[in-house]
Order: structure tokens, then C-alpha cells, then sequence
């Protein structure tokens, strides 16, 4: 055993040990935090329960634009750094629908009808948006390195983020209210919010629905087909452009769709909401193991989870003052400390074959 451990260690470097050792001291802080924070009697159990719920409902968000990411990464293994705007794009073009119909009273008369409107047109805008990208940006240079898709991207999000700044101002949109979605449901004796509910729940619904076209449609054996081996799936029939026109659909049209759980949630849309939730979401298909779409939606709960309870449970119980503002901080430190114990993430990460 101990010729192994030295065998083990001869070729342990400098950066492994430093990477160690800031491992055990993020661990001993959360540990040391989150005791603090539990037996200081400073949050009941119904205000931890409320964080979890926050959580779950913001990381269904995320889960839903890491598909994006995660289905782009798996079928071409490149980083779509635009996907954020495609996210923005749905709900901000969305905003002047549900205004419309908010002065014609149809939020009051009808507002399943109204919200079902509004989210058509979200999804239908970023998915739009998202071939378009897909056709005039990255297609031509499907056969160039990485790096220059990648740098392509980036300008994408820029060009993206101040067309829709020019098109719909840069001020604040705030979206209207739900009726039915105000208050609380009581479960098990506990008040829930109706809004995270309402958006956890048909995130999942939406998460479970795209899982299950990827996995029994003929059009999603055909994305994995292509994934798998682009060469061999156009010998076999299948149209490899096409397949990637619709993979960038179908992680648009869910982008846009968690567009709209966004804004309902925080009430207000801007050329800028994509940045972060972007950042998040690509953050959480690495968490969960990009190009994976399981990983992709477990990665998005755990760090939405994360981000919510991080603060309280974890800074409070260190001292640490007005910490709620350092809850992205939370996020990428949970995400590195992750990676250092299981560097392909929580489902391990689909693996290029091309260089």
C-alpha cells in the first residue's frame, strides 16, 4: 500500500497540492459556516424549506437554458456563448404582447389563455433567433478550429445584446402580474408560493418533454446519431445540417420558454437578462457535465439550490455581512470545489473525438 501511495505521489505537482489544499479549506469554511448558521436559531425550519423551493424553482430555469449549451456542445463541441442572448431575445420581444394584452384585459379575463400567448411567442422568437445564429454565424465555419466559433460567439452575443437594446431601448420592462399565480398553495402545512411552484413544476414538465424527444423521436436518434459520429449519420441518411438547425430549435424554443419563468419570477426584462442566467446555465452544464442532457438538468437544481441557500447557510454562519450580494460567488466557488473532486461533472461529460 504505501509503494503505491508513493508511486501515487511521485507525479502529485504543484498545482494538484495547491488545488488540494484549497479544497480543504473551502470544506472546512462551508462546514464551519452551515454549523454556525443551523444552531444559531437565526431561520426557521419553514425559511429553509422556503430557500430550497426559491432554489429548485431558479434552478429549473437554469436547467432549461444548460439544454441549450449542453445539446449545442454535444452535436459540434463548441460553446455557444450566444445563448444567453437567445434567452434574452424571447421574453423581451414577448413583453409588448403581454402589455397589449394586459390593457385589453385579457390577464384578468383570461390569463392562462394570455400567458400561454405570450409564451408561444417567446419560444417561437428565440428559436428564431437561434437558427438564424446557427445558419449565418456558425455554419460557415462548421470546418474551422474551435477557437474561431468560439470567438464567433462571443461577437454573436455582443451583436445580439445591442440590436435588441436598439430595437427596444435599454430601459426596463416590467411584466404584468398573474392572478392565480399570487399567494400561496398550503402543503403538508407549509405555504408555498403559487409562482415557484407554477415554474418548477412546468419546467419540469418542459425538461421531461424535450428528454424524452431527444431520447424516443426518430428526429432525436437523429441528433444523437449526429453527435455521435457526423460522418458515419450522413452515410446512414441522415441530413447532418438540418439535424443541427433543429438542435439549435429546440434549445432556443426552450430557452425562450425559460425566458418567460424568468420574468414572471422577477417581474421585469432588459437587453442585459441574459448575461448572467447564461453565465449560470453554462455553469451548470459544466456542473452536471456538459454535453449531457441529464447532467445538464441535475446541474441546474443543484446550483440553483446552491445559490439560494449558499448565502444564508453558509456566509451568515461566517460573519460574513450583506452576504445575499455574493450569492454568484457561491455558485462559481460550489462549481470549482465540484470540479476538484469529479472534474467531468456530476454525470460525467461527453468527450470530443475531433480535434
Amino acid at each position: 500500500m504505501w509503494e503505491r501511495l508513493r508511486y501515487r505521489l511521485r507525479y502529485v505537482s504543484g498545482t494538484d497540492v495547491a488545488l488540494w489544499i484549497v479544497a480543504a479549506l473551502l470544506l472546512v469554511m462551508i462546514t464551519v459556516g452551515s454549523y454556525n448558521s443551523l444552531t444559531s436559531g437565526r431561520y426557521t425550519g419553514k425559511q429553509w424549506f422556503d430557500f430550497i423551493i426559491s432554489g429548485l424553482a431558479q434552478g429549473s430555469i437554469y436547467a432549461l437554458i444548460a439544454l441549450g449549451y449542453t445539446m449545442v456542445y454535444g452535436i459540434l463541441f463548441m460553446i455557444n456563448f450566444a445563448h444567453g442572448e437567445v434567452f434574452m431575445s424571447g421574453p423581451f420581444t414577448a413583453y409588448f404582447l403581454a402589455e397589449v394584452l394586459e390593457q385589453r384585459g385579457l390577464f384578468e379575463t383570461n390569463p392562462w389563455l394570455a400567458l400561454g400567448l405570450v409564451m408561444l411567442l417567446s419560444m417561437a422568437v428565440s428559436t428564431v433567433v437561434a437558427v438564424s445564429l446557427e445558419r449565418i454565424a456558425y455554419r460557415p465555419l462548421r470546418g474551422a478550429p474551435r477557437l474561431v466559433p468560439l470567438i464567433t460567439a462571443i461577437g454573436a452575443s455582443f451583436f445580439l445584446q445591442y440590436t435588441f437594446r436598439g430595437l427596444y431601448t435599454p430601459g426596463f420592462k416590467a411584466y404584468p402580474e398573474v392572478q392565480p399565480l399570487k399567494g400561496t398553495w398550503t402543503l403538508f402545512g407549509l405555504e408555498i408560493q403559487r409562482m415557484l411552484i407554477a415554474v418548477f413544476v412546468s419546467s419540469l414538465l418542459l425538461l421531461l418533454l424535450l428528454y424524452a424527444f431527444v431520447q424516443f423521436t426518430k428526429v432525436g436518434r437523429a441528433i444523437r446519431a449526429v453527435a455521435e459520429d457526423q460522418q458515419a449519420a450522413a452515410l446512414m441518411g441522415v441530413d447532418v445540417d438540418r439535424t443541427i438547425s433543429i438542435t439549435f430549435a429546440v434549445g432556443g424554443a426552450a430557452a425562450g420558454a425559460a425566458g418567460v419563468f424568468y420574468a414572471l419570477m422577477f417581474r421585469q426584462v432588459n437587453f442585459f437578462m441574459g448575461f448572467f442566467p447564461g453565465l449560470k446555465a453554462f455553469t451548470a452544464a459544466v456542473l452536471g457535465g456538459i454535453g449531457n442532457l441529464p447532467g445538464a438538468m441535475l446541474g441546474g437544481l443543484f446550483l440553483g439550490v446552491f445559490e439560494s441557500l449558499g448565502p444564508s447557510l453558509f456566509l451568515e454562519g461566517l460573519g460574513v455581512p450583506a452576504a445575499y450580494q455574493l450569492k454568484d460567488a457561491i455558485a462559481f466557488t460550489m462549481l470549482v470545489l465540484f470540479l476538484i473532486f469529479r472534474p467531468t461533472g456530476i454525470l460525467g461529460e461527453r468527450l470530443a473525438k475531433r480535434a
